[in-house]
């Protein structure tokens, strides 16, 4: 039969020390046992009493020892809130079905929001306590109040309204919606298929916070994020000051650490790829060929000077040969021949000067022998006449001049008269 769901009045109720509740469940025409297993029971927000009427939803189940049919009771509310839990279960099964509550469509709520948004009542106990909790814990953070209802029959009307003001502002980076506790009537408005829906199709991360930790609504189910009261979404969208400081220093310290990493694998592949480079860089081939050249250089070098000494020493040789052939060392050889000759004819003229003059001595003393001046030195002289000897009178006349020549000296005369010679 599966899932049915029934409307009675409790009687025969009894809770033993199991922890598992046993009642019946009656009408005025007909009764049926019922058991409450402990896990299911402590979902049950009121304590069961013989004669209250209740909705309850259960399963058909055989009790085999005494072959008795009974209920096993998965749910149970009083008669008017079980009517709402039952339309709660039909619209929550029917947004299933169509997917509202898939974790896929859910948005990401961000991890450091820098403007919240809050729907809900301006007067209501909920707004207070966000606003405490987020002045405590990020006094920085800015915080945007869509006032709306969150009761009665316009308030599933006007929570809609004010998600669908929030979207087209869009001035937040994540929207709380919620309201403090109350009974289920009091928060059925988030039960609403509206809401439900326009907080599915919200472009904005919304974080649902309705009634106590107990209380579960339709918006928790659709919301990209469930808070157990307005406090704790407070606590969900802020960071405590010295939480942020020790986010931030493990960050830090995470980002230092990925980092030194990082750089330790690059220098890493640097390396690598630096002495790939340095083998297939032209750089190195020029190192090569740099070294290479320096040791042709040298070679060269070695060779010129080898080549640079043999032609020195071929020089120096003709250099020799040519000082020993040269004119100058001829000319220095004749010159030293011609200073020979020199001295041996200055040798043989002086003997020949001094043979000469022996002989003109020789000579000398025998033209002085014969000499007229020899005879004038005796006391005879000579007397020319116009550069002739005068050897007779008659070669004279008056007024001639005569130039005679005495051994001592000269003397230049006039004629005045000539005498001739008796002997004539």
């Amino acid at each position: 039969m599966g899932v049915v769901w029934l409307i009675g009045e409790i009687s025969n109720f009894s809770a033993p020390v199991s922890g598992h509740w046993y009642l019946t469940l009656k009408d005025s025409r007909a009764q049926v046992k019922c058991a409450v297993f402990r896990g299911n029971n402590r979902r049950v927000t009121f304590r069961p009493e013989n004669g209250k009427q209740v909705l309850v939803k259960a399963r058909l189940s055989l009790y085999e020892p005494r072959g008795d049919y009974q209920l096993i009771i998965e749910s149970m509310q009083p008669e008017g809130d079980g009517r709402l839990q039952q339309q709660f279960e039909q619209l929550k099964m029917q947004l299933a079905v169509e997917g509202l509550f898939a974790q896929s469509s859910k948005l990401a709520i961000p991890e450091h929001p820098k403007h919240i948004g809050v729907i809900t009542s301006a007067t209501g106990a909920a707004l207070h306590d966000i606003l405490q909790v987020l002045k405590r814990r990020d006094p920085s953070l800015p915080v945007i109040i869509y006032p709306t209802m969150v009761q009665g029959d316009a308030a599933a009307i006007s929570i809609a309204q004010a998600i669908g003001l929030a979207n087209e502002r869009n001035e937040c980076d994540v929207l709380i919606v919620g309201r403090g506790g109350g009974s289920l009537e009091d928060l059925w408005c988030f039960n609403n298929e509206i809401v439900a829906r326009t907080i599915a199709s919200s472009q904005i991360p919304i974080i649902s916070a309705v009634g106590h930790e107990v209380d579960v609504t339709i918006a928790d189910f659709v919301a990209d994020l469930r808070a157990a009261t307005p406090s704790a979404a407070a606590e969900l969208v802020s960071r405590d000051q010295s939480f942020k400081l020790q986010g931030i220093l493990a960050k830090q310290k995470q980002l230092m650490n990925a980092m030194n990493r990082y750089i330790s694998q690059q220098q890493q592949q640097v390396l690598i790829q630096q002495h790939r480079l340095e083998k297939l860089h032209p750089k190195h081939q020029l190192q090569k060929q740099s070294q290479q050249l320096d040791e042709k250089e040298a070679q060269l070098k070695r060779a010129m000077l080898a080549l640079l000494n043999t032609a020195k020493q071929r020089l120096s040789r003709l250099h020799m040969q040519l000082e020993m052939h040269a004119p100058a060392n001829k000319i220095a050889k004749k010159q030293q021949t011609l200073s020979h000759l020199e001295q041996r004819l200055n040798k043989a003229i002086e003997a020949q000067v001094r043979q000469e003059r022996h002989q003109f001595e020789l000579l000398t003393e025998k033209l002085d022998a014969v000499s007229p001046l020899a005879t004038m030195r005796r006391g005879y002289s000579i007397s020319t006449k116009q550069g002739k000897v005068v050897t007779q009178s008659q070669q004279l006349k008056s007024g001639d001049t005569l130039v005679t020549r005495f051994a001592d000296g000269e003397v230049t005369s006039s004629v005045q008269s000539i005498t001739p010679s008796q002997d004539q």
